[in-house]
């Protein structure tokens, strides 16, 4: 097996953790960049804020969009957080060289406790197929 194929194996069994830098994969140009998500909403409520205070008044505008912000910020932003996440774990442990460039990029970490406790880490300046083959040098 190579290196991404353990990885996989070990991520599947909770023995490491794969981490995602979700401001980077979230902006436009990114692969699993979703206008809807990240214009469409916030859009949507601004317009509402703005009808609001055209047909009633400027404190019911107000209140309809720190609602909304408020709404935006507790509700959709954790779910757009977790599908980006998703998206880009699903893409990056999908082919060597897109795992290899996002590596690169600083887009992506590991992290995993050794048998006797120790965090260990790796990010970009650190070799993630080393760090792979020593977490399942440690497993035995």
């Amino acid at each position: 097996m190579n290196e991404l194929e353990v990885l996989r194996e070990q991520i599947r069994e909770d023995r490491v953790q794969l981490g995602i830098h979700i401001r980077k994969m979230n902006s436009p140009g990114s692969p699993v960049y979703r206008y809807g998500e990240n214009l469409v909403w916030p859009v949507g409520l601004l317009v509402v804020a703005i009808i609001g205070m055209k047909l009633v008044n400027v404190h019911v505008g107000m209140l309809l969009l720190v609602a909304g912000m408020g709404w935006w910020l507790w509700k959709v932003q954790p779910r757009v957080k977790a599908g980006v996440f998703e998206r880009s774990a699903a893409l990056a442990l999908s082919d060597e060289r897109l795992f290899d460039g996002l590596w690169a990029k600083g887009v992506l970490t590991l992290y995993a406790k050794a048998p006797d406790g120790t965090p260990r880490a790796a990010a970009r300046k650190d070799d993630w197929r080393a760090f792979v083959r020593a977490m399942e040098a440690l497993r035995g």
